[in-house]
């Protein structure tokens, strides 16, 4: 009955684009000034704005915030560039922050 449903993803909170899927979470274990926050290996109809370095609490990185394609909200970051080798695994990725988004197909 779960294939009927089609894939659990994400959705933008503003205007319900469809943003990411729940397979593609890497880590729960996120937080942003706003909250929590998902790492996700790959997101879909979003685009980055300029990169730029920034503090985080994890050390420097390179990074760009991510917005949603169709209403250009916010929803968190990409990690371009981090400069100690043990965040290096963040490199590429995207972190949505959790109040941005909406599940939907659950």
């Amino acid at each position: 009955m779960g294939d009927l449903m089609g894939p659990r993803l994400y959705s933008c909170y503003k205007c319900r684009n469809h943003v990411a899927l729940h397979d593609h979470i890497v880590s729960k274990a996120f937080q942003s000034k706003n909250g929590r926050a998902f790492l996700f290996s790959h997101a879909m109809n979003v685009f980055s704005g300029p990169k730029e370095e920034r503090q985080l609490m994890t050390g420097l990185h390179v990074v760009a915030d991510v917005h949603c394609a169709d209403c250009r909200e916010v929803l968190g970051w990409k990690y371009e560039k981090a400069y100690e080798d043990s965040q290096k695994y963040k490199e590429g990725k995207v972190v949505l922050e959790k109040y941005k988004i909406v599940k939907e197909n659950w």
